[in-house]
């Protein structure tokens, strides 16, 4: 049952975001930006992470999840350091997941050749 929830949760996440292009007309990095936002203002209401703990890897692998993460880690980290932990929680929680796409796109890049 709990894929059955990842995948009508994540399905879901994706059904907006592609009706969001197809419906407004807006380009994918538009929606992508917005469904980060609409991550991050759920995490700030308290509500994406129940999302989590009910549909696991459907909620945690859209793009909404990295608002989430981002939202997230700066409130942890102003807990404890104040507006200082703000700037530095959010690149502390995020950093892997972004290194890990930097250096998985230099070894893909180096290993195949683009058509042009």
């Amino acid at each position: 049952m709990v894929f059955l929830w990842a995948f009508l949760v994540g399905g879901f996440i994706c059904v907006i975001g592609q009706l969001i292009m197809d419906l407004f007309k807006k380009t994918p990095g538009f929606t992508l930006s917005l469904m980060v936002v609409i991550g991050a203002i759920l995490d700030g209401f308290g509500l994406y992470e129940p999302l989590i703990d009910f549909a696991g890897a459907g909620a945690t692998v859209p793009i909404t999840s990295f608002g989430n993460s981002l939202v997230h880690g700066a409130l942890q980290e102003a807990e404890i350091y104040g507006i200082i932990g703000v700037a530095t929680g959010m690149f502390e929680v995020t950093s892997s997941g972004i290194s890990a796409a930097i250096i998985f796109a230099m070894i893909g890049a180096l290993i195949f050749k683009p058509k042009g």
